[in-house]
Order: structure tokens, then sequence, then C-alpha cells
């Protein structure tokens, strides 16, 4: 909204729109500060707060611009410069006061009482903004602006009627309409973001209603129940962190307000423990989090959105600890309360360390319905198809016992303890035990072949055995010959890969 100024204040002649400073300029150059204040001062102040207005430097006009006011506060003109500032900073409330100042030094200054009548409008105190226009229409009917402005009181006044009046028959889509436009005309008017942001709450538009909530507390100074209704919405869709900010911000206001208090006990220790358990997973610390998991699960049993966030971390540490059964739960119950591709994911490498191929096929696919660009579900896909394959054949893990996050130090452990047990050589007075040890001793080799090798190991995770034939990959053959000191054996062995 702009403001009128006279493009001849001395001639009374007709009005124009300028933004705030501009009208302020008007003035400055219009009218001989000198005329209305003696002290140099105070005159000196007057004339560094025009000269940094006309270079847009605004905080800084208004520093001087409260000095001049200090220093004669019986002067309306200095109360209207301050508050055009004011008002081009966004401090409405404090620009009103201003203006108030003014029309009680001086009730028959038209501009402060559009400028004060246009304030009442963008909050929607309709009733005192007509008022304003009224007035200036009795010494004036023909003002443009103000008779524009009058109109928009009544247009803003007609639609947040029809808002309510549509709400109370349930026509939430009609009601939010009218609403819409409501805010456009005043789009200062905190009460009438709350309305919206409750109508919105009631279709389900969490994330719209929760931005009406924060402007309604932002034009409000001392907003405590806007802040804790954002803080309880905020936390009801699972935004714990943010929720937390804001029940603070309620606190700050108000530190004994006890709705505010009981909730920010709840919400906080909540918070702490989600938020343990998600750095504890990034970490790569899988107990700490599955701990911290535990604790927000114990603690808040009503929230879903709260516990399907403790469920999802749980999903993704009992994966990454190999706690398979636990896993395949956490994830089935995070996906019963909210479908998300990378849960699919985590479950489907749950389902391929209990080598249920089919059912991680499955989950790989419906993340990929999902966000048909996740890597993750594409490379988990291929994974899952390739060892579904590779069932048929050797699993070189299995072979020597040990788990897929088995380090290279636990892998050849295992293949020595192997290796002595199946050495053909301690078979020879049994031909068909000895054929089972040959054959499972170039198995045990083959194992210790690939998973100590890391690109060899790398591909056989992928679904793929390097040393298959079929594959194109070396064949591989073993002669055994005996020697007299193999770790506490007495044979060695070699291999000859062709």
């Amino acid at each position: 909204m702009t403001s009128p100024v006279f493009s001849d204040i001395m001639g009374g002649g007709a009005w124009m729109r300028f933004t705030p400073y501009l009208v302020l300029l008007a003035f400055e150059t219009l009218i001989d500060v000198s005329d209305c204040l003696s002290q140099a001062e105070i005159n000196k102040h007057l004339e560094l707060g025009k000269e940094f207005l006309s270079k847009g430097q605004l905080a800084d006009a208004l520093s001087h611009y409260h000095a001049a006011v200090d220093g004669d506060p019986n002067n309306y003109l200095t109360y209207f410069k301050r508050g055009t500032v004011l008002l081009a900073l966004g401090k409405a409330k404090n620009a009103l006061g201003d203006f108030n100042q003014v029309l009680e030094l001086k009730p028959d200054f038209t501009a402060a009482r559009i400028e004060r009548g246009i304030i009442h409008l963008k909050q929607s105190n309709y009733d005192l903004a007509q008022l304003d226009f009224y007035n200036v229409l009795k010494t004036d009917p023909y003002n443009a602006e103000a008779n524009e402005l009058i109109q928009k009181v009544d247009i803003a006044k007609e639609r947040r009627r029809n808002a309510e009046y549509y709400y109370a028959h349930n026509d939430i889509f009609r009601a939010v309409h009218y609403l819409n436009d409501a805010i456009e005309l005043s789009p200062w008017a905190a009460d009438l973001y709350e309305f919206r942001a409750e109508l919105l709450l009631s279709t389900g538009d969490e994330v719209a209603a929760i931005s009406d909530f924060k402007a309604s507390t932002k034009l409000l100074s001392d907003n405590t129940d806007g802040y804790l209704k954002l803080s309880k919405m905020l936390y009801q869709i699972g935004h714990a962190t943010e929720a937390l900010k804001a029940i603070r911000e309620c606190l700050k206001l108000d530190p004994e307000h006890k709705n505010c208090f009981d909730f920010y006990k709840k919400i906080k220790k909540i918070e702490k423990f989600l938020a343990d358990a998600e750095i504890a997973l990034e970490n790569g610390n899988y107990e700490a989090s599955i701990e911290a998991g535990l604790k927000v699960i114990k603690n808040e049993q009503e929230n879903r959105q709260i516990i399907f966030h403790a469920k999802r971390v749980l999903c993704s540490a009992y994966v990454n600890e190999e706690k398979t059964d636990e896993a395949i739960a956490s994830c089935t119950q995070a996906l019963e309360m909210n479908e998300e591709p990378n849960v699919f994911c985590d479950r489907a490498e749950a389902y391929l360390q209990s080598e249920l191929y089919d059912d991680a096929i499955r989950d790989f696919k419906a993340a990929l319905e999902m966000d048909k660009h996740l890597e993750k579900a594409k490379e988990g896909l291929n994974k899952a198809e390739n060892r579904q394959k590779q069932a048929e054949r050797r699993d070189y893990y299995k072979i020597l016992g040990v788990k897929r996050t088995a380090s290279k130090r636990e892998i050849i452990k295992a293949y020595r303890k192997a290796a002595q047990k199946w050495h053909p050589d301690n078979y020879q007075t049994d031909e068909k035990m000895k054929k089972i040890a040959e054959k499972k001793f170039v198995d045990i080799a083959a194992a210790k072949e690939v998973l100590t090798d890391e690109e060899k190991r790398r591909q056989f995770d992928s679904g793929e055995d390097p040393l298959d034939p079929e594959s194109g990959k070396q064949n591989m053959h073993a002669n055994f010959h005996h020697f007299n000191n193999f770790h506490g054996s007495p044979f060695q062995f070699r291999f000859h890969f062709n």
C-alpha cells in the first residue's frame, strides 16, 4: 500500500502516491524545518535524517529522527517523519504509535490519518481503518486515496465474513479461497493467518498450515499462544527439533507460561533421544543409535510421526548390525506408518541378509516405483537379482562360515581353520571322503582368493562370481603338495590359475 502526499502543500493541490519514505522526502523538501524547530542541534539531526533518507539508508535516518523527537517531543512533523521511516522498515506497531501522536498534536493532519488507516487495514482492524478514512472524507469528500481505501476496507470485511460463513457450513475450500483474498488486503493480520492455518490443518495440508502459524507468530510481539500452537503442530508432524525451537520462543516471552513449560519438558527429552539416534547412525555407532531409538519408543507412544522416525532409525541401525529379525520388524512397522523409499531399501537389505531374495527384489522395486532415480534402490535391485542367481552357485561367505561384514583378518583366520580341516591329506584312507575334501578344499581356496581381494569381493557382493567360468572369468584348479610345516600342519599347497 502506498502513501499520499501533497503535490503542493502550500496550495492544497491533488494527492499523489509514493512509498512512505518518498512521502517524507517530499515533506522534507517542501517544508523549511527551521520554521518548526529552533534548536540547531535538532535541526542538524533532521538534516542528517533527510540526507540518509535520500540515500535509502533508512536505519541511519531513523536514528537521527529518534534524536530529533527526543529533542522536541511536541513537533508533529518530526513524529510523522519518524513514523514513515518506521513503516518503511516494517515496524508497523511503532509507526502506528507515531501516527497516533501526530494526530493527538494535530488532528487535521490528513496524511497521518491516511497512513494510520492503512496500517489498520493491513492489520484487519477494519472498523478503525474505516473511521480514519471517513474522517478524511468529512473534510475532503473527493480525496481519491481515502475513497479507494474505504472501498478496500469494505471488500476485506466482506471476504472475511464469507470465509466465516463457509467455514460454518463446512465448505473449507471456499472458506480458504475468501481468506486468501482477505489476507491479500490485510497481510499484517495475525488472526487471519491463524484462521487459515486451522482450515488448512483440517484439510491435511500441514506444511501450509505451519507456514501460516509462523507468519502469525512474527506479526504479534507477545504471541505465546501462537508459539504454543506452532510447536504442537510441528511436533505432531514429527519435526521435533523445530517444535523445540518454537516452544523456547514462547518461554522467552513468558518463562512462567505453564502450558509452554509442560510441553517443553515433554518434547525436550524426545528431541534429544531422536537427535542422539540420528547422529549415532550417521557416525556408524549402531548400538548407540539403537539404544537411543528404543528410548524414543519408550517415552512416546502416541505421536505416530515421532514413532515412525524412531522406527526408521532402528530399521537402518539393525540392518547395519546384521540383527536381521529386529531389522525386518522395525522396517515393517515404519512402513506401516509411512511408506518411504529408503525404508523399503533398508528392509530389502535385511531380506538379503536372510537370503529372502524374492522379498528383497519386491522391496527394491517398491522403492523405485516411489523414486525411479534412487540409485540406492537401482544398485540394490541389481544386487538382489544377481544374488538370487548366485544362490544356485557357491557362496564364499558360507564356505568359510563368516559374515558378509567380516574383516580380511577374520576371513584369513576362517580360511586357515577350514583348510586344515578339509585338506585331502587328512583323508588318505577314505577315498570317498578324500574326494569330498578335495572339492571342499578347492572351494575354500576360491573363497579365500575372492574374499581377500578387494575388487573380487566387491564383484561377489554385487552378485557376480569373479571365478565363474560361465561369466568369462578365470577357472581355478588346485594342486596339492606335501611339505613339513603349514602353520603347525604337516602340509602345504599351491594354486595355479588358468
